[in-house]
């Protein structure tokens, strides 16, 4: 922060207010000019966010965050490191933030006309540039580590193997496509991996995360997505791009290119310190695939290829809510970690319960939504346990709901970890 002055930050942060009225607009323009100027950027920015306005949304309200906090950074600590990650998973240079930070002064004026003086452009180029070395430092660092593990840039896999994981959901068991003379580097499980695919009517690559669903396999031979097809939106035509494109048209043997895993949400089941930490697993819908991969690396289970113990044992409780049973996925192999693994419990809610769904065996909860309040606040939430940790994901009006029932609970929100899959943040 050293380039930027005290009176500047001041100037700043007495342009929140603006930021909160017209932030939107701006980053409208922004994104506007730079694609159509810079349409190799169009690589990188997902067409689905930029067309439902998402991506605009969530850069005002990221910019809005920063003049609230310029001079308080550290409760900015979490964003700035979960965007970082996602930025490294997208491969962006330190260069590109140049071109950014061009074209986002230009848009505040461009927005803001008159009202956009030289001491206020000034304060944000100062401000941008501080904040664009954070990031630039902490991906320095992350790339470095993926240089380690012998992985720069995107890699080409081959897809090995697709499963039907329920209705909607399909598994997609991805190979390095050199034939993985080394080990695929391990991961911590929760993370993701972007997957990016040329999509030919748009005349440009996309990249997409997706969580990996399988904890890491002890040969290391394979990565594990599942991915749900989505019925899409009439209004735009492009939310589920590339997830109903690999369903349509990515067959065993294509290929697709993958980025080193990342992502700040995930468990570590080496860390000794969780020792007897019960780690509480919540999700609804394809948000159970971040969890799969966590309840695989704190479980034995022939259902990851026979991986070793874990390290260190927690009591882990799933928690899932799913349309049906043919929407869930996972149900059979939840069900055979439990049968194998006394410190896991599962309770599953359906919406719809079938005539073929038998309680106990398809659900424990049926014709309902998720309701905390139904659980049993101590064996399967341990609400209890001042050491507790939730691990949440879903769509993002679920995760809030989720944090505001366990913290009416008495949950602290530094132990509940949400997992989001799109752009931006959940307040």
């Amino acid at each position: 922060m050293a380039a930027v002055t005290e009176s500047q930050i001041a100037i700043v942060k007495a342009t929140a207010p603006v930021l909160q009225e017209h932030g939107v607009a701006i980053t409208t323009v922004f994104y506007e000019n730079l694609l159509r100027e810079n349409p190799d950027l169009h690589n990188i920015f997902s067409s689905s966010s930029q067309a439902t306005g998402r991506q605009p949304r969530a850069l005002a309200g990221a910019v809005l965050g920063y003049a609230t906090y310029i001079d308080d950074l550290p409760k900015l600590a979490h964003a700035v490191e979960r965007i970082a990650h996602k930025h490294v998973s997208l491969q962006v240079t330190p260069a590109q933030y140049d071109v950014v930070g061009k074209y986002l002064i230009q848009a505040i004026g461009q927005v803001l006309g008159a009202a956009a003086t030289p001491d206020i452009v000034d304060a944000w180029v100062a401000a941008y540039g501080a904040l664009a070395a954070v990031f630039i430092n902490r991906e320095g660092e992350m790339y470095k580590a993926n240089a380690a593990d012998h992985w720069t840039g995107w890699r080409k896999f081959r897809i090995a193997r697709k499963e039907q994981e329920s209705s909607v959901i399909t598994s997609f068991y991805l190979a390095p496509a050199d034939g993985g003379a080394t080990p695929l580097p391990k991961f911590y499980p929760g993370q993701y991996v972007s997957l990016q695919v040329r999509v030919p009517e748009l005349g440009y690559l996309q990249s997409r995360q997706y969580s990996l669903s399988e904890g890491p396999t002890p040969a290391g031979e394979y990565y594990r997505i599942s991915v749900k097809k989505e019925e899409g939106d009439a209004a735009t035509g492009v939310p589920g791009l590339i997830s109903n494109l690999l369903h349509a048209r990515y067959a065993v043997g294509d290929e697709v290119e993958l980025s080193h895993p990342q992502g700040e949400f995930y468990v570590d089941p080496a860390d000794t310190s969780k020792e007897g930490v019960p780690a509480v697993l919540i999700s609804a819908g394809v948000g159970a695939t971040p969890l799969k991969a966590i309840l695989d690396s704190l479980t034995t289970t022939t259902t990851t290829g026979g991986q070793a113990p874990p390290v260190v044992k927690r009591p882990v409780s799933w928690i899932h809510s799913a349309r049906s049973s043919a929407m869930q996925p996972f149900g059979d192999a939840v069900r055979q970690i439990c049968r194998e693994n006394e410190n896991v419990t599962a309770n599953v809610f359906l919406r719809s319960v079938g005539p073929e769904d038998k309680a106990g065996v398809h659900y424990e909860f049926g014709d309902m939504r998720l309701d905390l309040a139904k659980l049993d606040a101590e064996r399967d939430l341990f609400v209890g346990d001042a050491r507790a940790e939730y691990f949440v994901c879903g769509p993002e009006p679920f995760m809030v709901d989720v944090r505001a029932a366990l913290e009416a609970m008495g949950v602290e929100r530094g132990r509940i970890f949400l997992e989001l899959f799109a752009t931006g943040d959940v307040a």
